[in-house]
């Protein structure tokens, strides 16, 4: 019998929740276990079917704030083995960070915008249940633009190292980084051993290097 990824959704807008269900249910290989509108109803699901990974809106009812963040930070902390993928209407690079901030393994953050293509949702499930992660790219994008007044521990790198980071960021292995800007893994193994030395991380073991590295991007880039 296939192994299938059981996903638990919430979003309270009834219209987007539909279309998630559908997009998320013509997938083989993941099995939609329930859906929520609220907070209550999604924390209701997660004791019931002890899924693979959440899918979840950040602002929803009660309270209509932060209740996915809150939902990340306590499954981080009681169920670390659930992965969890936000859905944002905006890019807000306080939220990612938020979620990154005791790690990148299986959390996932995208705007609403993207789940429109089926395939990019259910690939974003796929990497968070298998112990990745995937950040927006409109949220790397908006945070590389950034303008920095202050100086940064980034101005250290190269331009390539810069990019490079800027894949890691995304959760790209150095396979995926390597065929993205076109260099060999070799090379992108040079360039990341080169920023983590850099930025002092160079003790650390290889994930926390990993995990360090994209929150010192991520923070300034702000």
């Amino acid at each position: 019998m296939r192994v299938t990824i059981g996903v638990v959704l919430a979003e309270d807008n009834a219209l987007l929740r539909h279309g998630l269900v559908r997009l998320i249910g013509a997938a083989d290989d993941i099995t939609l276990l329930g859906s929520a509108s609220d907070l209550p109803g999604l924390e209701k699901l997660i004791e019931e079917h002890s899924p693979d990974v959440v899918v979840t809106d950040i602002r929803m009812p009660p309270s209509n704030s932060d209740e996915g963040i809150a939902v990340a930070a306590r499954l981080r902390a009681e169920r670390p083995e659930v992965g969890v993928l936000l859905l944002s209407q905006y890019a807000e690079a306080d939220y990612a960070l938020t979620l990154l901030s005791d790690g990148t393994a299986r959390r996932g953050y995208l705007l609403k915008e993207r789940v429109a293509d089926g395939d990019e949702l259910v690939d974003a499930i796929r990497r968070v249940a298998a112990g990745g992660s995937v950040i927006d790219p409109t949220v790397i994008e908006g945070l590389v633009a950034a303008n920095r007044q202050q100086p940064s521990e980034l101005d250290a790198l190269t331009p390539r190292e810069t990019e490079v980071l800027a894949e890691m960021a995304q959760g790209k292995s150095n396979a995926a980084i390597a065929a993205s800007l076109v260099l060999s893994e070799r090379a992108v193994e040079k360039h990341t051993n080169s920023i983590f030395s850099k930025l002092g991380l160079s003790e650390e073991k290889d994930l926390n290097r990993r995990v360090s590295a994209v929150l010192v991007y991520l923070q300034n880039r702000r």
